[in-house]
């Protein structure tokens, strides 16, 4: 699991323990306060610039929960994780004969038509740079036969505690939900690495939730740190 660290990943993680898989967790640095797990081997790794094959040899399967930080130098110039990185990843993949990969796009890739306008223009400026490179990612993932992939595209992501009662449709979230928790994406990545659902396509995931967690003052803090 690549970008274990972060919000997506590490409920990941949890996740894929709580159905006892065994865990490779790999980060660009290892973490301060690493799990005693012995079933979770932590791995410090760039996916920029390492050779990532014997991170990936012998996997079931390979989940990229990469993410960038959204301060404002970030989001203007994201590192290519989603470009150079699943790039590197598939080619890890394919030298070593694993097959199965789940990786984390958007549904904003899809369509901006979603939400209150007070929410998409913001949310859609911020982060079209983003937007671009998964956009960019999903294209470049046609181009690998060998990889059985599938591609979630997540509303705008929100903490909270995994509910299981989210809704998946292709390609585009409702037009009525705007909102996914990390936990519950997670979820639905390592249900996806245990079968061969939605083989090279776009699910959709996001739940309703209380107009509080959509509303300007969270899109405020959530997207610009105000």
């Amino acid at each position: 699991m690549f970008g274990a660290s972060g919000a997506t990943g590490k409920a990941a993680v949890r996740q894929a323990r709580a159905r006892g898989h065994r865990v490779r967790a790999v980060d660009h640095s290892l973490p301060a306060y690493p799990t005693d797990d012995p079933q979770v081997t932590r791995i410090a790794a760039d996916v920029l610039t390492d050779d990532l094959r014997v991170h990936v040899r012998g996997a079931d399967a390979v989940l990229s929960c990469l993410g960038v930080g959204r301060d404002a130098k970030t989001l203007l110039s994201p590192p290519p994780l989603y470009t150079q990185g699943t790039r590197a990843i598939c080619a890890a993949m394919e030298a070593e004969g694993v097959a199965r990969l789940v990786v984390i796009s958007a549904s904003f890739v899809a369509t901006a038509n979603r939400g209150p306008l007070w929410f998409k223009l913001p949310a859609m400026a911020g982060l079209a740079r983003v937007f671009d490179q998964m956009a960019e990612m999903e294209a470049e993932l046609h181009d690998h036969p060998a990889i059985l992939w599938t591609a979630v595209r997540p509303g705008w992501l929100m903490e909270g505690v995994e509910t299981g009662d989210y809704v998946v449709q292709p390609d585009v979230i409702p037009s009525d939900m705007i909102r996914t928790r990390h936990a519950d994406l997670a979820h639905f990545m390592v249900r996806l690495a245990e079968t061969q659902d939605w083989l090279r396509q776009t699910p959709a995931i996001a739940r309703l939730e209380a107009p509080s967690a959509s509303s300007p003052a969270a899109v405020a803090s959530e997207l610009f740190g105000i």
